[in-house]
């Protein structure tokens, strides 16, 4: 279904092309991986009688995947502004209902248990008008969960090359969302004991070897920043495990490159 057709094919905040690339990379990388995991604990955790979801900006279906095999008791819904997303989507999540649809204007009132939108709202300068939509679109007493990178500090060329408009501050999302009228239920940040390697990393490769910075565009491709060795893909994620076993005992991280909010929309009083 195409609820944006004038967007389909070049609409702003991303590369339709690289949709291949990402796809290849989500599987096996220990990010997209733990994110994941920590996406479906939060659902379970704050969601558990969730019957429907939707996924704004799905993008090649790595999250609706997940979600399927996990929740076989939802129906699956995700859109993406890029028509070219959907068929790697439709491929992983042959079960979900998906759309091409702009996110600031979601033609859904009142219809979802669950809304999530994952890395997408960096994207976006109208933020605030996106969660006002997914506010609307959510029954009274609905769940909202929404992850976003995170420290403006952080921006490097990496950023660029996302074609991010922003990273969040500590507490920017969540004063957004409690302004739309959700109420937080919980927000922590994640990639949190390995943000000192996060900030190593980008700090060595926005810079050429001479000091000079890197501009937008140099970087050989958008994944160039995912691409690990085995074994350094594999410490990564152990670190990541632990880190997500500390947030489900409790503990709300500080800082870190990227936040998890988790919110409501208030029920019929």
């Amino acid at each position: 279904m195409i609820h944006a057709p004038e967007m389909a094919y070049k609409g702003g905040g991303f590369r339709p092309d690289a949709f291949k690339e990402i796809e290849a990379l989500e599987s096996s990388n220990f990010w997209f991986r733990s994110r994941n995991h920590l996406i479906l604990w939060t659902l379970n955790r704050y969601g558990s009688g969730v019957r429907s979801f939707l996924e704004i900006g799905c993008g090649t279906g790595f999250v609706l995947s997940g979600l399927s095999h996990a929740r076989t008791d939802m129906k699956l819904c995700g859109s993406e502004i890029f028509i070219a997303g959907l068929p790697y989507a439709r491929k992983r999540v042959p079960s979900a209902e998906l759309m091409q649809m702009d996110a600031r204007c979601i033609p859904f009132l009142q219809e979802f248990d669950a809304v999530g939108a994952f890395d997408v709202l960096e994207h976006i300068p109208e933020d605030e008008a996106v969660l006002t939509q997914l506010y609307q679109s959510l029954k009274p007493g609905g769940l909202l969960l929404v992850t976003v990178p995170q420290h403006p500090w952080l921006w490097s060329a990496t950023d660029e090359r996302a074609c991010h408009v922003r990273r969040y501050t500590t507490t920017e999302l969540q004063k957004k969302v409690t302004a739309t009228g959700f109420d937080v239920l919980r927000t922590t940040s994640f990639v949190s004991l390995l943000l000192p390697a996060m900030l190593l990393s980008r700090g060595r490769k926005s810079n050429h070897s001479d000091g000079s910075r890197i501009k937008a565009g140099d970087e050989s491709n958008l994944s160039a920043e995912l691409q690990l060795s085995k074994l350094l893909n594999t410490a990564l994620y152990c670190v990541m495990g632990i880190e997500r076993f500390l947030i489900r005992l409790g503990i709300n991280f500080k800082a870190g490159g990227s936040r998890l909010v988790v919110a409501r929309r208030p029920s019929r009083k």
